[in-house]
């Protein structure tokens, strides 16, 4: 690597106009990258990660934000003092952004056009920088980016919604990377793939960069990808430098107490299964108490038997097989761990036994009850949703931002109960309460609080009516590691409390093997294993299951 920074960032501060005043966002930050290395960002939501990033690029709206300090690009032929990013004129940071320095958003399909195809999107990206380049050149490179990146040329002419999120990625790396930039800034990229994906991405994006040379400021909560990935770090919190360092240092020896927490909360697969986990507000939590009551009574609570469910094709193509031939159960009090890659069924089995789509063919059973009709059958589908109820992924998306918390936790009991408006209201308090929430907060809306205290609220939503059983589909997957820590920590403990069966959809290994009992996994579709967490990782038997575990970073 030279001597010579190819991004120098000096006293750097952000700071927003909100209707409450001056917010600072990023106080005083200086770091420099040099050609080849990769600087991770780390911290949790709100740390100004982001904002760094988007300030290299000049994407921050002057009309709301103010940025002072430095942000200096190396000179590309050594021979001068580089440009200043900060205070350039949008004419001059145009010719930079995407020639230059480009980013990598966490979200590929938010970053591309569902109306133009890839092999156009990255071929634009070209032009933009080379405009005497004819199409058919912007084309070919564009095809010959494709295959680097791992993804036929012959698929130029999909739409994004066509490709997986791994291959999507795959596309924004392409567009970023066509005009061979000195610095690549990629925010969070891996964040909501699944393991093995993730994995190939990541030795895609550490292949490109030993090429061409590109250096690289990495985005991410993930510890993980940190320690695969990164040469240096930079821990950040509430927009300041708390550390920084080689990343292995950092890792094994970090000074900072806040850094020490934030490494503690990320499970693995050597975490003892079901201990409470670390946080930043508590980094050396009690053991986990005595069972509160007594073991359920043996049994399935929740059974599929050869489930099959099939998808319409587009126009007149065959119907897609979305599940195939999956038998398995969930017994009283038990967490069942599904695991699988995206596509692999796991939210299509979770909507099954939700009673929110019908199978094609099969059995599916609830306390020994048939429930397969329950999507079509309006009265079976309002008694099933009173014994099982969902936990979604984003709890933003999942709760109505025109309701205040009281009335989002009091619908399923004016629904499902006889309760008087009295009652439902003292019932919300106790919930909020339950799930570690001040009662203050039954009046505000689901903007006023952080993504860790919506999928709280989302919790407590689901625990209402008193369930016997809760379907949880990547409930911790978008949440930053201490975060995902206080969630788990919250639902191991209400399963204690509440005798509660849980099916637990996740793509982290880890944190399935730290949270469930037995483990389940998928595979387009089919199931290629299902046994006690122990038996399933310590001595796996389906090839399918040994490479997703070898992924695990």
């Amino acid at each position: 690597m030279s001597d010579r920074p190819a991004l120098s960032v000096t006293d750097l501060s952000v700071t927003f106009t909100t209707s409450h005043g001056p917010r600072p966002a990023v106080r005083n930050i200086s770091f420099d990258v040099a050609p080849g290395e990769v600087l991770g960002l780390v911290g949790e939501s709100g740390s100004g990660k982001s904002t760094i990033g988007l300030a290299a690029l000049g994407l921050h709206d002057p009309a709301r934000t103010r940025v002072t300090g430095s942000i200096r690009l190396g000179d590309r032929d050594g021979g001068g003092d580089g440009d200043e990013l900060v205070g350039a004129p949008e004419s001059a940071l145009r010719r930079i952004r995407g020639a230059r320095i480009a980013m990598v958003f966490q979200d590929a399909l938010d970053a591309l056009s569902p109306y133009h195809t890839i092999g156009a999107q990255i071929a634009e990206a070209y032009r933009v920088h080379h405009p005497k380049a004819g199409r058919r050149v912007a084309r070919e490179r564009a095809a010959a980016m494709l295959e680097r990146v791992g993804i036929a040329a012959a698929r130029a002419g999909d739409h994004p919604h066509h490709l997986s999120g791994g291959m999507r990625q795959r596309v924004v790396i392409a567009m970023a990377l066509i005009n061979e930039p000195e610095i690549l800034i990629a925010d969070e990229p891996t964040t909501a793939l699944d393991a093995r994906v993730q994995h190939q991405v990541l030795d895609l994006v550490r292949a490109l960069r030993s090429e061409t040379g590109t250096a690289m400021l990495l985005v991410t909560h993930d510890v993980g990808v940190v320690a695969a990935t990164c040469h240096r770090m930079l821990v950040l919190r509430d927009g300041e430098a708390l550390e920084t360092g080689p990343t292995e240092r950092l890792l094994t020896a970090a000074t900072h107490p806040y850094t020490r927490a934030l490494i503690g909360a990320a499970p693995t697969l050597r975490t003892p299964p079901g201990t409470r986990l670390p946080t930043v507000d508590d980094p050396k939590p009690k053991p986990r108490p005595a069972r509160l009551r007594p073991a359920p009574a043996p049994g399935i609570l929740a059974e599929l038997r050869d489930l099959r469910v099939d998808y319409p094709g587009r126009r007149r193509a065959r119907p897609h097989p979305a599940v195939r031939g999956v038998s398995l159960h969930v017994a009283r009090g038990e967490t069942l761990g599904l695991v699988g890659e995206s596509g692999s069924g796991k939210s299509t089995i979770a909507r099954v036994l939700a009673g929110l789509r019908r199978p094609t063919s099969g059995e599916v059973r609830f306390d020994g009850r048939d429930i397969s009709r329950a999507a079509t059958d309006a009265r079976l589908r309002r008694e099933l949703s009173r014994d099982v109820q969902l936990v979604f992924q984003d709890p933003y998306a999942s709760l109505n931002p025109r309701r205040t918390v009281e009335q989002i936790l009091t619908t399923p009991l004016r629904i499902h109960t006889d309760l008087t408006a009295a009652q439902r209201a003292k019932r919300a308090a106790q919930l909020l309460e339950q799930v570690g929430l001040s009662v203050s907060g039954l009046s505000r809306h689901p903007h006023e609080f952080s993504g860790g205290q919506r999928q709280r609220i989302g919790i407590a939503r689901a625990l209402a009516v008193r369930p016997r059983l809760i379907i949880a589909d990547e409930p911790v997957s978008a949440l930053d590691v201490s975060v995902q820590a206080q969630v788990l920590n919250l639902l191991m403990d209400l399963r204690e409390e509440f005798d509660l069966s849980l099916l637990f959809i996740s793509h982290d290994l880890a944190v399935v093997r730290h949270f469930c009992d037995r483990i389940a996994v998928l595979k387009e579709g089919e199931l290629v294993e299902a046994g006690p967490r122990d038996a399933v990782f310590d001595t796996p038997s389906a090839p399918y299951t040994k490479e997703l575990l070898a992924a695990v970073l």
